[in-house]
């Protein structure tokens, strides 16, 4: 599938390396403007690197990496960052020894075209929880605090594209589903969203599209419908 006219995020022919391991191969991936789209593939697939890719924390060592239409396959993560690109990564990473305001507080900044569609305020309503947290040290949150803590974080840039990397891993079933919900919100706002999560069963109803990824390379491209019609791919590629 060609990537359309409008893409938020338009990668072409992405080969990525870890040292000799070549992960990512010729990967074409894109997300339209307000689409949700899921990344799937068993473990050890490159679905991290390649969201890592994107964001540039890795240099691919070919292909092309545009965001809204500027050529960034070269900046680095923080210059991404600031032109509207937000990373939640699997390992949460907020700072351990910073309140929950604090952490939020360091976060907060305008979009790129200087729009402020997220504010702590906002994120305080979102996530209630924070607000009662808010004077508690990073460490001291629940797994789950800890991850509506990254995700209000990340929004706190206002970004036009969020990256999000196991958003569900280890969480208790009422956690998880406030975050499925507040996933929702998010995409109802009109942020592109790429989510990497196991949970099928949320995701096809959130999603617009889902790409899956077998050994560095795409195999799979389609709407929920088109996933679940194909139930041998699901239990061969995705092992549900």
């Amino acid at each position: 599938m060609t990537a359309p006219t409008q893409a938020m995020l338009d990668a072409r022919g992405i080969d990525t390396f870890y040292g000799p391991s070549h992960i990512l191969r010729g990967v074409n991936f894109h997300v339209g403007r307000g689409e949700t789209v899921s990344l799937l593939g068993r473990n050890g697939m490159g679905k991290t690197t390649l969201l890592r890719t994107l964001m540039g924390l890795l240099k691919p060592k070919r292909g092309a990496i545009l965001l809204d239409g500027r050529d960034v396959t070269e900046a680095r993560a923080n210059i991404k960052a600031r032109a509207g690109m937000g990373f939640v990564p699997e390992g949460r990473g907020i700072f351990p020894n910073l309140s929950v305001e604090e952490n939020l507080l360091f976060a907060a900044r305008p979009g790129p075209d200087g729009r402020i569609d997220w504010t702590q305020e906002a994120i305080y309503q979102m996530f209630p929880r924070l607000f009662e947290r808010r004077r508690i040290w990073g460490n001291q949150l629940s797994g789950g605090e800890q991850q509506m803590l990254t995700i209000g974080r990340v929004l706190l840039s206002n970004p036009s594209i969020l990256l999000i990397d196991e958003a569900t891993e280890g969480l208790a079933p009422k956690m998880r589903d406030a975050i499925w919900e507040t996933l929702g919100i998010i995409a109802r706002k009109g942020i592109s969203i790429v989510i990497v999560d196991k949970n099928l069963d949320d995701l096809v109803d959130l999603v617009d599209r889902h790409v899956v990824l077998t050994k560095g390379q795409v195999v799979f491209e389609g709407t929920s419908a088109e996933l679940l019609a194909d139930q041998e791919m699901v239990r061969t590629m995705l092992g549900v």
